[in-house]
């Protein structure tokens, strides 16, 4: 079984998200991440989704969510047809002279340092998922205050696999 990467184009309605995480839930399928954010048009929101399952599965799941109204469009983004990305924040406690470590691996990362205090330092880095571990792998020797991921995110590449609805 491995990672499965769904983008479901829904109304902008209270309680859609609610409703597509219940189902995950009763059927039980495994939601390993899940973002939601407004579209160009206001009235859809955009929601990926990584789960894990066969083919056969990943056709459950498309065909039951697909029943739910305010679902418009379901579709698997495989990865040789789409963009993923994700972005992390850390926190990381560190004395003054230690900073320049953490700045050093930043910037090899390309990752921006978004706010400075006295004993710590967030970094924000946006990418693919293995490279959001290697940067976390690489803090190791450094103390992780905090931690947000926001999850996947993704689009199909080029203009053919975009969904127009009224």
């Amino acid at each position: 079984m491995n990672n499965k990467v769904l983008q479901l184009l829904v109304d902008n309605n209270s309680g859609v998200l609610s409703r597509i995480s219940g189902l995950f839930a009763r059927r039980g399928y495994n939601i390993e991440s899940i973002s939601a954010g407004v579209t160009a048009i206001p009235k859809f929101t955009r929601i990926t989704i990584v789960t894990t399952g066969d083919d056969e599965i990943i056709e459950q799941i498309k065909n039951q969510v697909a029943k739910l109204v305010d679902v418009r469009d379901i579709k698997v983004l495989e990865p040789h047809e789409s963009v993923y990305r994700e972005l992390v924040l850390v926190k990381v406690r560190v004395a003054p002279d230690q900073r320049q470590g953490v700045i050093s691996i930043a910037d090899v990362f390309r990752a921006n340092i978004i706010d400075v205090g006295p004993e710590s330092l967030t970094v924000e880095l946006t990418g693919k998922q293995d490279k959001i571990e290697a940067f976390i792998a690489l803090l190791d020797g450094y103390e992780i205050l905090e931690l947000a991921r926001t999850g996947l995110t993704g689009l199909g590449r080029g203009i053919s696999n975009v969904t127009y609805l009224d």
